[in-house]
Protein backbone atom coordinates (compact mmCIF):
# COMPACT_ATOMS: atom_id res chain seq x y z
CA UNK A 1 0.00 0.00 0.00
CA UNK A 2 1.42 3.37 -1.02
CA UNK A 3 1.69 6.50 1.08
CA UNK A 4 -1.18 8.10 -0.88
CA UNK A 5 -3.37 5.02 -0.40
CA UNK A 6 -2.76 5.11 3.37
CA UNK A 7 -3.46 8.84 3.40
CA UNK A 8 -6.75 8.27 1.53
CA UNK A 9 -7.75 5.51 3.96
CA UNK A 10 -6.99 7.67 7.00
CA UNK A 11 -8.73 10.70 5.48
CA UNK A 12 -11.82 8.59 4.81
CA UNK A 13 -11.71 7.11 8.30
CA UNK A 14 -11.57 10.52 9.99
CA UNK A 15 -14.41 11.84 7.85
CA UNK A 16 -16.49 8.73 8.43
CA UNK A 17 -15.92 8.82 12.18
CA UNK A 18 -17.91 12.06 12.65
CA UNK A 19 -20.94 10.85 14.72
CA UNK A 20 -23.65 13.03 13.19
CA UNK A 21 -26.54 11.18 14.88
CA UNK A 22 -25.04 11.82 18.31
CA UNK A 23 -24.11 15.43 17.54
CA UNK A 24 -27.51 16.32 16.08
CA UNK A 25 -29.58 14.79 18.89
CA UNK A 26 -27.44 16.49 21.53
CA UNK A 27 -27.68 19.83 19.72
CA UNK A 28 -31.47 19.42 19.60
CA UNK A 29 -31.58 18.86 23.36
CA UNK A 30 -32.61 15.21 23.06
CA UNK A 31 -29.67 13.87 25.06
CA UNK A 32 -27.50 10.93 24.10
CA UNK A 33 -29.09 8.84 21.34
CA UNK A 34 -27.03 5.90 22.56
CA UNK A 35 -29.27 5.70 25.65
CA UNK A 36 -32.43 4.82 23.68
CA UNK A 37 -33.59 2.03 21.41
CA UNK A 38 -30.74 0.02 19.99
CA UNK A 39 -28.12 2.38 21.42
CA UNK A 40 -26.96 3.01 17.86
CA UNK A 41 -25.88 6.43 16.54
CA UNK A 42 -27.47 5.95 13.11
CA UNK A 43 -30.60 7.37 11.51
CA UNK A 44 -32.89 4.45 12.39
CA UNK A 45 -32.22 4.92 16.09
CA UNK A 46 -32.42 8.72 15.81
CA UNK A 47 -35.91 8.15 14.36
CA UNK A 48 -36.83 6.46 17.66
CA UNK A 49 -36.56 9.89 19.32
CA UNK A 50 -39.68 10.77 17.33
CA UNK A 51 -37.87 13.50 15.42
CA UNK A 52 -38.16 12.65 11.73
CA UNK A 53 -36.24 15.72 10.59
CA UNK A 54 -33.24 14.81 12.74
CA UNK A 55 -33.36 11.24 11.49
CA UNK A 56 -33.44 12.45 7.88
CA UNK A 57 -30.54 14.84 8.54
CA UNK A 58 -28.55 12.02 10.15
CA UNK A 59 -29.20 9.75 7.17
CA UNK A 60 -28.15 12.46 4.74
CA UNK A 61 -24.98 13.46 6.60
CA UNK A 62 -23.89 9.88 7.25
CA UNK A 63 -24.30 9.15 3.55
CA UNK A 64 -22.55 12.35 2.49
CA UNK A 65 -19.41 11.56 4.45
CA UNK A 66 -19.04 8.39 2.37
CA UNK A 67 -19.69 10.22 -0.88
CA UNK A 68 -17.38 13.09 0.03
CA UNK A 69 -14.54 10.72 0.95
CA UNK A 70 -14.80 8.99 -2.44
CA UNK A 71 -15.03 12.18 -4.49
CA UNK A 72 -12.26 14.09 -2.72
CA UNK A 73 -9.74 11.24 -2.69
CA UNK A 74 -10.86 10.04 -6.12
CA UNK A 75 -9.69 13.36 -7.53
CA UNK A 76 -6.15 12.02 -7.10
CA UNK A 77 -6.92 8.65 -8.68
CA UNK A 78 -9.84 6.21 -8.81
CA UNK A 79 -8.11 3.71 -6.53
CA UNK A 80 -7.74 6.37 -3.82
CA UNK A 81 -11.49 6.89 -3.91
CA UNK A 82 -11.89 3.20 -3.08
CA UNK A 83 -9.53 3.44 -0.12
CA UNK A 84 -11.17 6.59 1.20
CA UNK A 85 -14.66 5.15 0.79
CA UNK A 86 -13.70 2.03 2.70
CA UNK A 87 -12.05 4.21 5.33
CA UNK A 88 -15.23 6.28 5.73
CA UNK A 89 -17.27 3.11 6.15
CA UNK A 90 -14.88 1.80 8.82
CA UNK A 91 -14.79 5.20 10.51
CA UNK A 92 -18.56 5.21 10.89
CA UNK A 93 -18.54 1.69 12.29
CA UNK A 94 -15.56 2.14 14.60
CA UNK A 95 -15.08 5.86 15.45
CA UNK A 96 -12.07 6.48 17.65
CA UNK A 97 -13.95 9.29 19.44
CA UNK A 98 -16.61 6.88 20.75
CA UNK A 99 -14.39 4.03 21.84
CA UNK A 100 -14.74 2.40 18.41
CA UNK A 101 -18.50 1.90 19.00
CA UNK A 102 -20.28 3.52 16.09
CA UNK A 103 -23.21 2.93 13.79
CA UNK A 104 -24.05 -0.03 11.61
CA UNK A 105 -22.88 1.60 8.41
CA UNK A 106 -25.88 1.43 6.08
CA UNK A 107 -26.08 5.14 5.21
CA UNK A 108 -22.32 5.45 4.79
CA UNK A 109 -22.29 2.27 2.67
CA UNK A 110 -24.90 3.93 0.45
CA UNK A 111 -22.91 7.16 0.35
CA UNK A 112 -19.77 5.35 -0.80
CA UNK A 113 -21.85 3.59 -3.45
CA UNK A 114 -23.24 6.93 -4.66
CA UNK A 115 -19.70 8.24 -5.02
CA UNK A 116 -18.50 5.23 -6.99
CA UNK A 117 -21.45 3.88 -9.01
CA UNK A 118 -24.53 6.02 -8.45
CA UNK A 119 -26.67 3.88 -10.74
CA UNK A 120 -26.32 0.90 -8.41
CA UNK A 121 -27.06 3.20 -5.47
CA UNK A 122 -30.48 3.68 -7.05
CA UNK A 123 -30.92 -0.10 -7.05
CA UNK A 124 -29.95 -0.20 -3.36
CA UNK A 125 -32.47 2.54 -2.56
CA UNK A 126 -35.25 0.85 -4.55
CA UNK A 127 -34.68 -2.54 -2.90
CA UNK A 128 -34.49 -0.92 0.56
CA UNK A 129 -37.70 1.04 -0.03
CA UNK A 130 -39.69 -1.94 -1.30
CA UNK A 131 -38.56 -4.16 1.57
CA UNK A 132 -39.17 -1.41 4.15
CA UNK A 133 -42.70 -0.80 2.85
CA UNK A 134 -43.50 -4.51 2.75
CA UNK A 135 -42.03 -5.56 6.09
CA UNK A 136 -41.26 -2.32 8.03
CA UNK A 137 -37.89 -3.63 9.22
CA UNK A 138 -35.00 -1.30 8.43
CA UNK A 139 -32.43 -4.02 9.10
CA UNK A 140 -34.08 -6.53 6.77
CA UNK A 141 -34.38 -3.90 4.04
CA UNK A 142 -30.71 -2.93 4.36
CA UNK A 143 -29.43 -6.49 4.43
CA UNK A 144 -31.48 -7.47 1.39
CA UNK A 145 -30.12 -4.48 -0.53
CA UNK A 146 -26.59 -5.34 0.62
CA UNK A 147 -26.93 -8.78 -0.96
CA UNK A 148 -28.10 -7.31 -4.28
CA UNK A 149 -25.42 -4.60 -4.57
CA UNK A 150 -22.25 -6.73 -5.04
CA UNK A 151 -24.09 -8.89 -7.57
CA UNK A 152 -25.20 -5.83 -9.55
CA UNK A 153 -21.72 -4.33 -9.35
CA UNK A 154 -20.20 -7.51 -10.74
CA UNK A 155 -22.01 -6.79 -14.00
CA UNK A 156 -21.60 -3.01 -14.26
CA UNK A 157 -18.42 -2.03 -12.38
CA UNK A 158 -14.81 -3.08 -11.99
CA UNK A 159 -13.87 -6.24 -10.06
CA UNK A 160 -12.21 -3.98 -7.45
CA UNK A 161 -15.46 -2.12 -6.75
CA UNK A 162 -17.53 -5.31 -6.71
CA UNK A 163 -14.99 -6.91 -4.37
CA UNK A 164 -14.98 -3.89 -2.07
CA UNK A 165 -18.75 -4.03 -1.70
CA UNK A 166 -18.72 -7.78 -1.17
CA UNK A 167 -16.44 -7.13 1.82
CA UNK A 168 -18.54 -4.19 3.01
CA UNK A 169 -21.73 -6.23 2.72
CA UNK A 170 -20.18 -9.01 4.78
CA UNK A 171 -19.24 -6.45 7.44
CA UNK A 172 -22.82 -5.09 7.38
CA UNK A 173 -24.12 -8.59 8.08
CA UNK A 174 -21.64 -8.95 10.94
CA UNK A 175 -22.70 -5.60 12.43
CA UNK A 176 -26.35 -6.62 12.10
CA UNK A 177 -25.97 -10.03 13.74
CA UNK A 178 -28.11 -8.99 16.73
CA UNK A 179 -30.77 -7.67 14.34
CA UNK A 180 -30.70 -10.95 12.44
CA UNK A 181 -31.24 -12.86 15.69
CA UNK A 182 -34.18 -10.58 16.58
CA UNK A 183 -35.65 -10.92 13.10
CA UNK A 184 -35.54 -14.70 13.45
CA UNK A 185 -37.13 -14.46 16.91
CA UNK A 186 -39.79 -11.98 15.75
CA UNK A 187 -38.66 -9.31 18.22
CA UNK A 188 -36.96 -6.84 15.89
CA UNK A 189 -38.22 -3.25 16.20
CA UNK A 190 -40.18 -1.91 13.25
CA UNK A 191 -39.50 1.36 11.44
CA UNK A 192 -40.99 4.28 13.34
CA UNK A 193 -41.41 2.41 16.63
CA UNK A 194 -40.16 4.23 19.72
CA UNK A 195 -38.09 2.70 22.49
Amino acid sequence: MTYLAITALVFGYLLGSIPFGLLLTRAAGLGDVRSIGSGNIGATNVLRTGNKKLAAATLLLDALKGTAAVLVAGHYGAEFGLYAGFGAFLGHLFPIWLGFKGGKGVATYLGVLIGLVWQVALIFAAVWLVMAILFRYSSLAALTAAVIVPIALWFVATPAIAGLFAVMSAILFFKHRANISRLMAGTEGRIGAKG
